[in-house]
């Protein structure tokens, strides 16, 4: 018999389940279909595996700027024993989500989906009809095309590693590298770094990501920057990467994080007419696909917002609200924080300071450099720094930028600051606890609201 919901997921993860929670909580009948891990991409081996296993590595780097001013002794790290907890942790959570779906009332379905129909769709064998459908199956990894790819790892494998190579080499220089690098030189293992691009992190702030850069190699980081891979050979227990331009690298591992691709392979896409394409599928500003009551969600997007786990909530939220009220106002983006956990971490939010440059008579660029004024403040950071980027017409934090081990924690504050248009005299009417961090940003930022 086939069974009837008001709404279906394809897909479990952050741009689904807390949707299907609105709607579930709101009286309609939900199920989720899952072919993979319960949970998606970011809960089983993205997001939350990747700051478990990062959070020693940042004590640690936070110990060390203590070495013989209070801190004696060497604090050590053991990959091996962090590993078995990761993977008894975060190895839990599908079961778990599982019961916590359950308790919410939805319904999970195992296996691959298949449209059949506008209103129906295909999972092992058995058909399952629904008024509306939200597609949130995330990305992929793709390998690059050349001889040998096949010796080539993602990050999905490094992150369930029980032991960390001698030697990893990583293709690219996104986010991805830049942050499994920094793991991998704290453990004292030789790093190189081949990308066809001529900088790394080339959206974040150029002086942030150099100072980052400049601490790799100092800790043995080999950058090779303008190279394509050209192939990947096996010699013994080696790898053997080779450029086009004619480097010869000999490695033990082989890490991609150059390109990802929408997960929408196998879904019968095509006979419903959804236009999409390897970036992702095609929506409007409610977050429908060309088949109206069928919406896309999170990363197998096509969109410039920042493909993070919190716009994949965000959009999520928004799809059950215009499903319950189809004349709701478009989808509107706040400013998006986004954090690269390098040690120390690089954060962003709103108008970039690139942008910022772009166009000197519409921002006011204000540096501080918070790391040589507070230093007894920010757990000894001299490179500590935040950007803020003012609105010189209306006089309104429009973005920021931060390099420290707390940019996340700023980033977040000043986040706030930028959506809401608070000014001067909102924030001068605010008590900040002391001493703090965040006490010490405000202190830096409401007398550059004064200036001219």
């Amino acid at each position: 018999m086939m069974k009837k919901y008001d709404v279906i997921f394809i897909g479990s993860g952050h741009s689904c389940w807390h949707g299907a929670l609105i709607l579930r909580t709101l009286g309609k009948s939900v199920a989720l279909i899952e072919r993979d891990l319960t949970g998606g991409t970011c809960t089983n081996y993205g997001c939350d595996a990747k700051i478990l296993l990062d959070s020693p590595f940042e004590l640690k780097e936070a110990l060390d700027r203590y070495r013989n001013i209070g801190v004696t002794g060497e604090s050590k790290l053991d990959w091996k024993t962090l590993m078995q907890y990761k993977k008894q942790y975060i190895g839990a959570m599908p079961s778990a989500l599982e019961g916590l779906f359950s308790q919410f009332g939805f319904d999970l379905i195992k296996g691959q989906a298949c449209f059949e129909d506008k209103n129906t769709v295909r999972v092992n064998d058995e058909t399952y009809t629904a008024k509306y459908f939200v597609i949130g199956t995330g990305q992929t990894y793709v390998p690059l095309d050349i001889p040998g790819k096949e010796y080539m790892h993602d990050s999905r494998h490094f992150l369930d590693l029980d032991e960390i190579p001698d030697h990893v080499t990583f293709i690219g220089a996104g986010i991805i590298s830049m942050e499994f690098a920094s793991l991998c030189l704290a453990l004292g293992r030789k790093v190189d770094i081949v990308t066809i691009t001529n900088a790394a992190l080339e959206q974040y702030p150029q002086e942030y990501v150099q100072k980052i850069v400049d601490k790799m190699k100092a800790q043995g980081a080999n950058f090779v920057f303008g190279a394509h891979v050209g192939s990947i050979e096996k010699t013994g227990e080696s790898y053997i990467l080779k450029t086009q331009e004619g480097t010869e690298i000999t490695t033990d591992y082989v890490l991609v994080a150059v390109g990802r691709k929408a997960n929408t392979d196998n879904m019968g896409l095509e006979k419903l007419g959804i236009r999409y394409s390897a970036r992702g599928i095609e929506v409007d500003d409610h977050m429908r696909t060309s088949v109206k009551h069928i919406y896309a969600s999170g990363d197998v997007v096509d969109k410039k917002i920042p493909k993070l786990t919190p716009t994949a909530e965000f959009e999520s939220n928004y799809i059950a609200m215009d499903i319950i009220n189809p004349l709701s106002g478009k989808i509107k983006y706040p400013a998006v924080p986004n954090l690269v956990f390098t040690l120390p971490r690089i954060a962003q939010a709103g108008v970039t300071a690139a942008q910022a440059q772009s166009a000197p008579e519409v921002y006011r660029i204000e540096k501080s450099p918070i790391g040589q004024t507070m230093t007894w403040l920010n757990k000894n950071q001299p490179d500590e720094h935040i950007t803020f980027i003012f609105n010189k017409k209306y006089n309104t934090l429009d973005g920021a930028a931060v390099l420290s081990d707390q940019a996340g924690e700023y980033i977040d504050l000043l986040t706030i600051i930028i959506n809401r248009k608070l000014g001067v005299k909102e924030l001068s009417q605010m008590i900040f606890s002391f001493p703090t961090q965040t006490y010490g940003v405000m202190a830096m930022l409401l007398p550059l609201f004064l200036k001219k």
